[in-house]
């Protein structure tokens, strides 16, 4: 069983409020980003992965891109492939944990995992978070569990605060720590990955992810001051105004810490509009940018 674990942007991101258990509640639309992908396989641990690498078909890359590990139950093989080499343990992998958490209810057998990483990381893109979704709905069909998206983003949330998100495959507003869900009507994305406004106006992402600058979120919360929005300036309200507007009035308020600290950023964000962009923001806690170009419906 193959999939591609794609990435997302978050379209305005509000830091409300310190909550007592140590994290923030947030508010933001995340949006699928098909732009940016991995590839995952997993099958049961009696079964050859297809996509395993070896000397024949991979013999352009570089082993040192390699890293495989099998947990200390034995139940599960990993291998992941990334560029510049694996800076952590492939037994700690969040696909991995994916499925620990499955097996824990359900018991299942053995699996190898193939993981080839293309979503880059600390980008706030949320690429891991996405692995370990798609994850569980691969680990969950592929041993008939027959549970629901709901079940599945409950297990996705105890991952991290955005996996739950990727359960589901459209536009969605996010909430408390970003996993309480719930659909936005305001937009909708198409078959070649745009999205489209209740308008009707149609919009291309085209993401940014500079090279060399990776932004751990202790270090975007860092300067962080929480702030609840005044009436008629929350999120929702925000996203209904005319999307030329959202310039001056859609925030992500990591921007200003992180870019007090990468300066880069904030010319990559210029850049963007620039090239036309009709609107341009940092993804999450960064370091990835990204902008709506207009497109002709």
């Amino acid at each position: 069983m193959i999939c591609h674990p794609h990435v997302k942007i978050n379209l305005g991101l509000h830091v409300l409020r310190r909550r007592d258990d140590g994290f923030h509640d947030l508010e933001t639309l995340f949006v699928p980003f098909h732009g940016i992908r991995d590839t995952l396989e997993i099958v049961p641990g009696d079964s050859f992965l297809t996509l395993f690498p070896d000397s024949s078909c991979h013999s352009e890359r570089s082993e040192e891109s390699i890293s495989q590990s099998i947990t200390p139950d034995g139940k599960v093989l990993v291998t992941i492939r990334k560029a510049g080499g694996v800076g952590w343990d492939p037994a700690g992998d969040l696909t991995v944990r994916a499925y620990q958490l499955l097996d824990a209810d359900f018991h299942l057998p053995p699996v190898k995992i193939y993981l080839e990483k293309h979503a880059p990381v600390g980008a706030g893109l949320g690429g891991g978070s996405s692995d370990a979704a798609f994850a569980l709905k691969m680990v969950a069909g592929l041993f008939g569990l027959d549970l629901s998206d709901e079940a599945l983003a409950g297990y996705a949330s105890r991952l991290g605060s955005d996996c739950a998100f990727f359960v589901y495959d459209c536009p969605m507003l996010g909430t408390g720590r970003g996993e309480v869900l719930s659909q936005w009507d305001g937009m909708r994305l198409a078959p070649d990955g745009s999205i489209v406004l209740r308008s009707g106006a149609r919009y291309r992402i085209e993401a940014i992810v500079p090279e060399g600058i990776s932004v751990s979120t202790a270090e975007a919360y860092r300067g962080i001051v929480p702030m609840e929005r005044t009436p008629g300036n929350s999120l929702t309200d925000v996203l209904s105004r005319p999307v030329e507007r959202w310039r001056e009035c859609l925030v992500n308020d990591f921007e200003t810490t992180v870019f007090a600290v990468h300066p880069t950023l904030a010319r990559y964000k210029e850049a963007l509009y620039e090239r036309g962009a009709v609107y341009a923001a940092m993804s999450g806690s960064g370091s990835a940018l990204f902008g709506l170009f207009p497109e002709l419906s």
